[in-house]
């Protein structure tokens, strides 16, 4: 998406406690941010920022975007990438006419899913003409799918990269009863 929408760069934000997690059990943030850590790499184009790691409370994208834009100045212009699975749910999202005031909505398509945008500019005006719908190959493969896989002694190595599926492994990662995921708030 970086290229597609000719980014100068992507921040990769992994949630402290994510609010529509509550009373689920997540990875921990040592884990989440080593796994991203991993898959990053030495990109000179990707960073990751620890700011919703590092404060208390929910993690909303609202409150994240404008402490970002703040540090970064008005003259910076932000997009917020999500999948098109996100941008169907955007509207219960906390403050989402903030979230689009504050940076254009770049979404990558995801196979089998459908999203009316026209219908998403209606319920948040400030969305209007701010989502670039961004072509990118379609891979089937979902977070949710993989951790399910690992549960299961599926096969997973193969959706992600090789380091992530070593660590995942070798701390024994999304398996029952794992001493190593946290509760969500």
């Amino acid at each position: 998406m970086r290229f597609r929408l000719e980014l100068d760069r992507v921040i990769f934000l992994p949630a402290g406690a994510p609010p529509h997690k509550p009373g689920r059990v997540i990875s921990s943030a040592a884990h989440r941010l080593a796994m991203l850590r991993l898959a990053v790499g030495d990109d000179p184009f990707f960073e990751i920022s620890t700011m919703d790691l590092d404060r208390p409370g929910w993690s909303y994208t609202a409150d994240s975007l404008k402490l970002i834009k703040d540090r970064l100045g008005d003259h910076i212009e932000l997009y917020f990438l999500m999948g098109q699975d996100s941008l169907r749910d955007f509207p219960t999202w906390y403050q989402p006419g903030a979230i689009a005031g504050l940076a254009r909505l770049g979404v990558a398509l995801r196979p089998g899913v459908n999203v009316n945008v026209e219908d998403i500019e209606l319920r948040i005006p400030e969305a209007r003409n701010r989502i670039e719908l961004v072509p990118i190959p379609l891979i089937g493969v979902s977070a949710t799918d993989i951790r399910a896989s690992v549960r299961s002694g599926g096969p997973f190595r193969f959706q992600v990269l090789p380091t992530v599926a070593d660590y995942i492994q070798e701390h024994q990662l999304y398996r029952e009863g794992n001493s190593t995921e946290t509760q969500s708030r």
